[in-house]
This record gives structure tokens, sequence and C-alpha cells, in this order.
């Protein structure tokens, strides 16, 4: 959201594909963010999702292994294969879980998800988290994924909806800054409403038993983990990633820019809430190509 995601879970260049950016930039602060918006949307995201012991588990897009960390953890046994283009991202992905889970075995490789240096059927399950949303090519992305996928092995894709936003005090402001994110990540070749389109998008790819399912935030002054750990540090620090960009284009002025995210911001404070809607699919391999 990317994961944030809202961004993805990813500092450097993920295995994307040519031509497309990775709309939130690669700063040490957005690294620090995707690792905080994984750990306050761990039991959300990652509940139901266990691997058993001694299966293979083929993570495509890992980034800084801020999903990974909670991969190892709710699946002790399996074993986890973490993949990502960027050696910047690997690098910082093996030290995460490292320090937070040691003892976990990960095997790392750097490759391109486009580009996969694996047998075919060489996995029991896939794990795609806010990866999707930044690809130009999704189908053909997922359709490429199920030939390292055994027939009858599992797809767990997550992916996050920015039109699923809203809250109170309600700004139409505020609703612009999203919109200009949007519109930057559909610029670079991405789709940040890629939620909504889960389950025509694995059944166009040949996937079966294709079951998608709201996982829903909501934030407000009951639930301050979750003012911090979503609204403030994940969602808007996520949309206010992208101001240079936001101004370089020309679709805003910085007055409009620090209105908007203000605005936000309200949400955050005592009488807001925030409302945020994830989507999270599986799906099974089928025994035919």
């Amino acid at each position: 959201m990317h994961t944030a995601h809202v961004g993805p879970e990813h500092s450097t260049s993920p295995g994307y594909g040519p031509g497309t950016d990775y709309v939130h930039g690669y700063s040490d602060r957005e690294a620090q963010r995707l690792g905080d918006q994984a750990d306050t949307l761990a039991a959300l995201l990652h509940g139901g999702t266990a691997y058993p012991a001694g299966s293979r588990v083929l993570e495509v897009g890992c980034g800084v292994g801020a999903q990974t960390v909670h991969l190892v953890s709710a699946s002790p046994g399996a074993h986890i294969v973490a993949v990502d283009r960027s050696a910047a991202s690997l690098a910082q992905a093996r030290a995460r879980v490292t320090a937070q889970a040691p003892g976990a075995e990960v095997e790392w490789q750097q490759a391109d998800l486009f580009d996969l240096p694996f047998p075919d059927a060489s996995f029991d399950h896939l794990f795609v988290c806010f990866v999707l949303e930044h690809l130009r090519e999704p189908l053909r992305a997922i359709t490429g994924l199920r030939r390292v996928l055994r027939p009858g092995g599992s797809v767990t894709v997550i992916e996050g909806d920015h039109g699923s936003a809203f809250f109170h005090p309600d700004s139409t402001y505020a609703q612009a800054v999203i919109g200009h994110q949007v519109r930057l990540q559909a610029a670079g070749g991405g789709n940040a409403l890629m939620g909504r389109e889960l389950q025509p998008l694995l059944s166009a790819a040949g996937l079966a038993n294709v079951v998608v399912r709201p996982r829903t935030v909501y934030a407000d002054a009951t639930r301050p983990g979750m003012v911090d750990g979503f609204t403030r540090n994940t969602f808007i620090a996520m949309v206010d990633s992208v101001r240079e960009d936001a101004l370089a284009c020309g679709m805003t002025t910085p007055d409009e820019w620090e209105r908007g995210i203000a605005h936000l911001h309200r949400a955050a404070q005592d009488g807001g809430t925030f409302h945020y809607t994830f989507f999270k699919a599986t799906a099974i391999n089928p025994s035919s190509a």
C-alpha cells in the first residue's frame, strides 16, 4: 500500500517489470513507514494465513521484508523463499528478519517476478502483498507466477484500494490530495484501486476457487494505536510522500497541498475517524494449465 500501500513493502525497486515506478520513493523514511504499516496491520492482513511445516512458500516482491517477518512468525516450519529485484531491498529484508525473527530460515533470491529462476511447480504456496498495484501488467504477472506453483497450490494476494478511504471531518481538499496520489500512481503504470479488481483479475489468470474478502481498518480516538500506526504513519505519510511529484506535475499548489494534508490530519485528532479497506484474495492453481 501500497501497503502502505498503504504502499507496497518495498524501499527500492522490486520485481515490477520495466518502466514501472514505485510512486512512494525509496527513502529510509519510506522503509520505516512500510515496517510500521506491516506491524500495525499484521493481525488484520495475516489472520488466517499459515502454511504447513515443510511446505515451500514463495513471497514475491518482498521488498524490505516488512511482510516476511510476519510470514515466518505465522508459519515457522515452512520454507520461505523471498524474492525481490533489488539487492538493496533484500539486504534490508535480511537484516529486518534477523533482528525481529532470529533463527528464522528464509532463502533470499534476487530476481524479477517476470523472469523467476525456479523450476515449474516448485512451490506449494504463493504470497503476493502490495505488489500488483505497482505493475503495468498485473494479469501477465499472475499468469506467469502460476508456472512455479504446483497444481492444487494456493495463491494469496493482498491489495489496498484508495477509493475506500473515507473519514470525518470530510474535506474536498483532503480528497483532492488522495486523488493526486492515485493519478500519480496511474501515471507510473500502477493502480491504487487494485483491491476491487482482484476477483476478476485472478479469475482471468486461470486460477480456481477465487475468494476475496474485505479487511477493514477503522480508527478513532478509542483506538490510538491504529490512529498512530495507520491513519498518521501509514496512510497520511504515504499520501504526503508524493508531494514533490504532485507539485512538479502541476496537479496542485503548495498551499492547496498543505491544506489537504492538514485536513487529513483532522481525521487523526480527537473527534476524527478514518476508514480504509484492504482486499485479501485466495485462489487455487487448477490441475490443468
